[in-house]
């Protein structure tokens, strides 16, 4: 197997076509060269340098052939190098990311992505847009390294999570909802509305049970007539009066017609984003990623 420093050894010899020249270059011995070159010759079969006391060396047709090869191995193989040393400082590799919608419209996800890159353009970044169950089911199963995503109780085995942002919430409604009218919503004032509940309807955790305790504060049942599965559902059919929609202050950004947001007044509850990732088995670029994520936590 030809190795590293035989082939810089010959490449120096024939650029410098020297054997001095090419030792001082190196910063080793003469001798050290002119061994390197042989055991090279040896182990291919063939003569690469015409050897003559009294002419300069020059290069045979193999050592021609083998020139050009030669150098474009040590190019890769330095390159190599530099990519091993990258991905060991978390500066090289691959991150893939999942993502709720209220990771764009809250800023969270753009202010991530931002603060990572200077120093870390060589990773390789994967974002996939992806509901909170699926993102805990990935993240489990390998498919991605971090999610943004809303907490949970419990995650599921070797899954940790951090709060990374929190926002108070709004209510949304069509723009002709008799609650329109005012400028904020008190939690009174959604005695007997219908609401429409961004929530998988087979999960036990999320905004319908906001609207349990938003309703328990005022004192009054929630009718919960829908549940759909993002706030862009929730919001289309609040726009058409099929309900008023509970939602993060951040989806005011969505901008959808016929829907009128409005602070919700006299409930102190905020919704929370949280980053969630595996405990074990990440590389140093999803590390680094990690740890820059963390420092992002609502630095607004």
């Amino acid at each position: 197997m030809l190795s590293y420093r035989q082939l810089e050894h010959f490449v120096t010899v024939a650029q410098e076509l020297h054997f001095s020249r090419a030792a001082d270059k190196l910063g080793v011995a003469q001798s050290a060269v002119s061994v390197q070159v042989q055991q090279l010759e040896q182990q291919l079969g063939v003569r690469l340098l015409q050897r003559n006391k009294r002419k300069p060396i020059t290069l045979t047709d193999a050592g021609e052939l083998l020139y050009d090869e030669a150098v474009a191995v040590l190019r890769h193989m330095e390159r190599a190098q530099q990519i091993g040393q990258l991905a060991a400082q978390g500066m090289s590799g691959h991150v893939k990311l999942g993502y709720i919608s209220s990771a764009v419209t809250s800023g969270m996800l753009a202010r991530v992505l931002t603060k990572f890159r200077p120093g870390h353009e060589q990773v390789h970044m994967q974002v996939l847009a992806m509901e909170t169950p699926r993102q805990l089911q990935a993240l489990q199963q390998g498919e991605i390294d971090a999610g943004l995503l809303r907490p949970r109780r419990r995650y599921p085995e070797g899954v940790k999570a951090v709060i990374v942002h929190s926002e108070p919430f709004m209510v949304a409604m069509a723009e002709n909802h008799p609650l329109a009218r005012h400028e904020s919503i008190s939690v009174a004032d959604l005695r007997g509305q219908t609401f429409i509940a961004p929530q998988f309807v087979n999960e036990s955790e999320g905004f319908a049970e906001v609207l349990a305790r938003l309703a328990d504060a005022a004192g009054f049942s929630a009718r919960e007539a829908y549940r759909v599965n993002d706030f862009v559902t929730a919001t289309s059919l609040a726009a058409a009066g099929y309900g008023v929609v509970v939602l993060p202050e951040s989806n005011r950004l969505l901008h959808q017609p016929g829907v009128i947001f409005r602070p919700l007044r006299g409930f102190k509850e905020t919704v929370q984003m949280a980053l969630a990732y595996r405990e074990r088995e990440n590389s140093p670029a999803v590390r680094a990623f990690l740890a820059i994520a963390r420092d992002c936590a609502d630095q607004r």
